[in-house]
């Protein structure tokens, strides 16, 4: 359980994993900051409610921007922990303008690294991406493996990996998490990655379409990596300072992924398309459990069966672009525009 003392920021607390993650922290007792634009709830009490926090006077919510320094100032009070997930997150949304996605990836994240140094954080838990090591052919890519990133999205994470870990002392500590494709339901759920698609396709217009299907995909369930990150804040520092870890539950193609779709949904046809989309991602994470005893609980299809549970009850609008990144990203910078 969480020391009296701890209050984590969590950076993007209101995103994908967040929206699991802080209602989890506050849970084992820490206090909790989230620092988020909010930019996928129509307000921060939409969010706080939707989490079940409402009340909860462990929880402080700051709506602010990583590039603005009073903001993350202000998210920083009284902090000892940061677990930083906050970013532009996937490639087609960190493609559609690069200064904005360089802006808020590098210059933001280089903000809450100074800044929460000079605030005397203790541990810093930074969330990078498996999709930093490219497309490889070797069969086990460990940490050992140089990264080749291959978009402005993965070449931001290695930037900021290597910042932190000049910035990181006997005082500032730190970890570097590299998160493989995440599953699963959320408060805040995205329907834009690829366990997620195929099921909402599935249970929604009663067929699977897939694009190539023999691309490699690292996976993880969002339980297993809110369980993940609380851990990386319980672990004696010494242990994993300077580490870097891949965190996943194993590598499927996507065909693989919607033949499972299909064993839970039901016998319902699977359509393949050619794709020229050369993302296919591997890694080991062998590391992870040896190192500090970290070990998946959930398969890919637990969380296919309660993806397909959250379709079939109605609580999810599937047609609802806050639950796509790429769609929410082109309205934001259409209205930045306009100012």
């Amino acid at each position: 359980m969480a020391d009296k003392q701890d209050r984590v920021l969590v950076t993007g607390g209101a995103g994908y994993v967040g929206a699991e993650l802080v209602p989890l922290l506050l849970k084992k007792g820490y206090k909790v900051t989230v620092l988020d634009t909010f930019w996928f709830w129509d307000s921060p009490e939409e969010y706080s409610k939707a989490i079940d926090a409402e009340n909860n006077t462990n929880l402080i919510v700051v709506k602010g921007d990583l590039r603005n320094k009073d903001d993350v100032k202000k998210s920083l009070e009284g902090v000892n922990k940061v677990i930083h997930l906050a970013c532009v997150s996937n490639d087609p949304s960190a493609e559609l303008d690069s200064e904005f996605t360089h802006s808020v990836n590098y210059d933001g994240s280089i903000n809450m690294i100074d800044l929460a140094k000079e605030h005397r954080v203790e541990r810093f838990i930074y969330a990078s991406s498996s999709s930093v090591y490219g497309v490889r052919e070797e069969p086990d890519v460990t940490e050992e493996f140089e990264p080749e990133p291959i978009t402005q999205y993965s070449k931001l994470k290695i930037e900021i990996e290597h910042y932190l870990m000049l910035r990181l002392d006997d005082n500032f500590k730190g970890v570097i998490i590299r998160p493989s494709t995440i599953s699963g339901d959320s408060a805040r759920l995205r329907l834009d990655v690829v366990v997620n698609i195929l099921t909402s396709f599935a249970v929604k217009k009663g067929k699977i379409k897939v694009f190539g299907g023999d691309q490699l995909r690292p996976l993880i369930h969002i339980k297993d990596m809110i369980r993940l990150y609380e851990l990386l804040l319980r672990v004696p520092i010494e242990k994993i300072n300077r580490k870097i870890y891949n965190a996943g539950y194993g590598n499927l193609k996507v065909i693989e992924i919607a033949n499972l779709v299909k064993e839970v949904v039901g016998n319902i046809p699977i359509e393949i398309e050619e794709t020229d989309d050369p993302r296919s991602y591997h890694v080991n994470s062998d590391k992870i459990k040896k190192e500090i005893g970290f070990d998946v609980e959930h398969t890919i299809k637990d969380s296919i069966i309660e993806l397909k549970k959250a379709f079939e009850s109605g609580k999810v609008d599937v047609d609802d672009e806050k639950h796509y990144n790429l769609k929410r990203m082109k309205r934001i910078l259409e209205k930045l525009k306009e100012k």
